[in-house]
């Protein structure tokens, strides 16, 4: 159990691999944009 174990995250990181234990990490979260409604009032 260490730095050469696929099964923990220690491992993972020395092999860089991913997994359970350590999922990728997403760049960024896509939300939807908000729309503003952009008509003159009457």
């Amino acid at each position: 159990m260490g730095k050469g174990d696929k099964k923990t995250k220690r491992g993972k990181i020395i092999l860089g691999s991913f997994g359970k234990l350590r999922p990728r990490r997403k760049k960024f979260n896509i939300r939807p944009k908000t729309i503003k409604d952009n008509k003159p009032k009457e």
